[in-house]
């Protein structure tokens, strides 16, 4: 999905900047006339015109033209007097004489602006700084056009002389008195201007790598304009005064020295090559995690391919072959492999030819039915598992480029793969995918990542990742962060804080199993992820879902709220389910929080998670004081009254907590009951009862034990964990339903997921780590309740940053003439507003001149 840009202008905020923070900024230009030239002033190249040649001295009178029509148009439309316009008409009259004063002027009047949005907001505007270098290629796009013109009237000038027989071309080079006669006047602006086609170049480069490092943070969810039509424009200009200076080159002839024609017949020579070569890009991304025999699709586009071979009878053939990471290192080394590597998969159909799509101005070849029949695995390091191998497609076709008929060989990579050949891989392919597309940097050796990163880089990672996945506008909030950061590090720390200059590991990412589980903290994410996303987007989405929280917290918020009071959290012992948690009463009134057994999805396409909420009848209101009715209502089944089209009275399964025993009193409050998971015990120990509006439902036989209860002492137990039922009538055959257990990994403390059926003994469930029972006991401030139902607490959380792509972006970082600027990173903010926190890496500090 393209990306929106920020629209907000500096300008813009400006605005917002207190008026005395400003005021010696228009000492040299009224302040009335300053705002009458609103967000026009910064959409003007005033930066860029630093020199006093020509060309600049032409650009600057055709903008102080502009100006003074600006500012005569606006006063009008503002209805402002004729002391206005004449006052305007006394700026023209000024400026006329030296319009390159003007210039200086209102660059340092945007500089000063700068300066001052950093010190109140701490950044600039995206969209300013994307303008900013649209400005700077297209000022030195005209540069280098007025430049060809200059040298084509210096040669023929040079031409006429030496015809006029007034003197030799030759002997013009030689016998120049001075050292500026025109024929060293022309050497001189030709290799100044091939020079300026090189800094041009490097300009369209730049933009081509941030184009391939944004498309790969979309792989992770970020937003992205896919759009290349402005890239193609901008390698095609530059082709264009390539042509002119080789010709203007070759024309010279006899008034170039040897040394310095070949020298610049070479220069040229290789801008041509880098921009041909760079232009061919993948534009559609294969599957990142790619299963074998599976389909997949797969785009080239070359974006000088309209100009090179728009023309060609027979389009060049596009081959796209697997290779390894260790082949990938050396196709980007510097000698890199001339011919062809050998593929280290098996692909079918894979040759495809360009062609012209659309108006003929795009040069694609789409692979639209890939399949990687087998992959060879090569030799892994250390412990690294098939998951953690990374492998990648590769691009490759060839041409001869012009009337020479010089053979060129274009290669694009793909972004890293993960090849699996099994769906239960797919899990761990996954966060090598995620970890690699978040952290890479550019320019990197294939596929190198780093093997640490700060905390606060995986918190907007991770952020990112799960609204992009469940597809919803509410990002993830301080408190949510904190709770993942005691998950991953292991750490009780109940202070932000406490984490935030901190690193997490790969290891601890997605190889280490977490503390008294069976999976890990990937692992664990990801089953929330897709429980969310199937199940719980639009509850999510509501906010009524506080999720990642810890029941030292529950216990925190709950234990003072009114009796009925619930909340829904993720489960911490299972991979992919939902809990309730709600206050009840002991057997002497004191407040007792108790956890139903956590839901998972396969539970809720049975029966919705809002359904389950309004069949309990001892849930009255979410926490956040809202009654439960009004916070779920939008989420209840409507259910059918009367007889349906056929005659049949309708029937409805209902879901009930039931309990063996009372519940314990205060001072017997952790020896609780835990439902124990007997594998022998048979499934039809549960009843169900119905009720006159239900109707007739069949489910599959139950594939799990039903749980009986079991009194523990205060040693072994850990949480209260009540069994829900769905209920029917008893004149129906008892059934057993799908939906009690279905992560047996859950059942275990230390055990993994794969002995979790094996051992025929009564298990525990346990959603309590041995970190939380350590600090059950201590005090916590719980949160407010307008955390979970007031937005605006917290400042909008950005998108992951890339300071690499900000520092491409934000050239000059020791350019002289301006104080610090702030860089915002190339993601543009999170364009819903949601509550995030703050992170101080993302006020990065440039000077961003363009």
């Amino acid at each position: 999905m393209p990306s929106k840009p920020q629209t907000m202008s500096l300008w813009g905020l400006v605005s917002q900047t207190p008026p005395e923070k400003l005021q010696r900024l228009y000492v040299d230009f009224p302040q009335h006339l300053r705002h009458l030239l609103g967000d026009w002033l910064e959409k003007q190249p005033w930066e860029f015109l630093v020199s006093s040649d020509a060309f600049c001295c032409n650009k600057a009178s055709s903008l102080l033209s502009a100006t003074v029509q600006h500012l005569q148009a606006s006063a009008r439309k503002q209805g402002e007097g004729s002391a206005i316009l004449q006052h305007i008409s006394t700026l023209e009259s000024i400026y006329q004489r030296d319009p390159l004063k003007l210039v200086a002027i209102f660059r340092q009047i945007l500089q000063g602006e700068k300066r001052a949005v950093m010190e109140q907001f701490r950044h600039l505007p995206m969209s300013f700084h994307w303008k900013q270098e649209e400005l700077k290629f297209n000022t030195a796009l005209q540069r280098l056009r007025h430049r060809v013109g200059e040298i084509c009237l210096l040669r023929e000038a040079l031409k006429q002389e030496a015809e006029a027989g007034q003197v030799s071309l030759h002997s013009l080079i030689e016998t120049s008195a001075n050292g500026t006669g025109p024929s060293e006047a022309l050497a001189t602006v030709l290799q100044e201007t091939v020079g300026e086609l090189e800094a041009a170049q490097a300009l369209v480069l730049k933009r081509i790598q941030i184009w391939k490092r944004q498309q790969q943070l979309a792989g992770n969810g970020a937003p992205f304009d896919e759009n290349l039509t402005q890239l193609q424009e901008r390698c095609e200009s530059l082709v264009d005064i390539y042509s002119q200076l080789q010709q203007e080159v070759g024309a010279a002839g006899g008034e170039l020295e040897p040394k310095t024609r070949a020298a610049l017949v070479n220069r040229l020579d290789e801008v041509l090559r880098t921009l041909v070569t760079s232009s061919f890009l993948v534009e559609k991304q294969p599957p990142q995690v790619l299963k074998t025999q599976t389909k997949f699709q797969a785009g080239v586009r070359f974006l000088l391919g309209p100009r090179f071979l728009g023309n060609s009878a027979k389009f060049p053939l596009v081959r796209a072959d697997m290779v390894t990471e260790k082949q990938a290192r050396e196709l980007s080394s510097p000698q890199g492999p001339g011919a062809g590597v050998e593929s280290s998969g098996e692909i079918t159909n894979n040759t495809v030819p360009f062609e012209n799509i659309g108006s003929g101005n795009c040069c694609s070849a789409l692979f639209k039915n890939l399949l990687l029949k087998k992959i060879k695995r090569c030799e892994r390091k250390g412990t690294e598992s098939v998951t953690e191998e990374k492998c990648a497609v590769l691009f490759s076709t060839s041409f001869l480029l012009g009337p020479n008929k010089l053979p060129i060989q274009l290669q694009a990579l793909s972004l890293p793969l993960v090849v699996i050949v099994h769906g239960n891989q797919d899990n761990n392919a996954k966060a090598t995918i995620l970890w690699d597309n978040a952290f890479s940097e550019m320019d990197r050796v294939p596929f190198v990542v780093a093997e640490r990163v700060p905390w606060e880089k995986m918190c907007e990672t991770l952020n990112l990742k799960f609204m992009a996945e469940v597809g919803t506008n509410q990002g993830l909030l301080p408190e949510h962060f904190l709770f993942l950061a005691q998950k991953i590090f292991n750490d009780n720390s109940l202070s932000i804080e406490t984490f935030q200059h901190r690193s997490v590991s790969w290891s601890q990412f997605n190889k280490e199993i977490l503390l008294g589980r069976g999976f890990t903290f990937w692992q664990w994410f990801d089953g929330v992820l897709d429980l969310t996303k199937r199940c719980l987007k639009s509850y999510w989405s509501d906010r009524l879902i506080i999720g990642f929280i810890s029941k030292q917290y529950v216990t925190s918020l709950l234990l003072n709220e009114p009796d009925g009071t619930f909340l829904l959290r993720f489960s911490d012992s299972e991979i992919g389910g939902i809990t309730i948690a709600h206050v009840i009463r002991g057997q002497d009134g004191s407040p007792q929080i108790e956890n139903i057994q956590p839901f998972s999805a396969k539970d809720l396409s049975i029966r919705s998670l809002g359904d389950r909420i309004r069949d309990l009848s001892q849930l009255k209101k979410l926490y956040g004081n809202k009654p439960k009715d009004e916070a779920f209502r939008s989420h209840y089944k409507h259910e059918q009254i009367g007889k349906d089209g056929r005659g049949y009275v309708p029937a409805t399964i209902k879901m009930t907590v039931e309990r063996d025993q009372p519940l314990p009193a205060p001072e017997a409050h952790m020896s609780a009951m835990l439902p124990t998971y007997d594998l022998r015990m048979a499934p039809d120990s549960m009843t169900m009862q119905l009720s006159p509006d239900m109707g007739h439902q069949v489910y599959p036989p139950h594939s799990h034990s039903i749980p009986s209860y079991q009194v523990l002492s205060q040693e072994e137990s850990g949480n209260v964990f009540p069994e829900p039922h769905l209920q029917m009538s008893s004149n129906l055959n008892p059934m057993s339903l799908p939906f009690d257990q279905s992560h047996p990994q859950s059942l275990l403390l230390c055990q993994t997921q794969e002995h979790a059926m094996s051992s025929p003994e009564p298990l525990l469930c346990s959603d309590v780590t041995m970190a939380e029972e350590n600090c059950l006991n201590q005090p916590v401030g719980g949160f407010t309740q307008r955390t979970w139902v007031g937005e605006d607490m917290f400042p909008p959380l950005l998108p992951p940053t890339e300071q690499d792509l900000t520092k491409l972006l934000l050239e000059g970082q020791g350019e002289p003439g301006g104080g610090p600027m702030g860089a915002q990173p190339l993601l543009p903010p999170n364009p819903y507003g949601q509550a995030g926190i703050s992170m101080s890496h993302m006020d990065l500090r440039a000077n961003p001149s363009w």
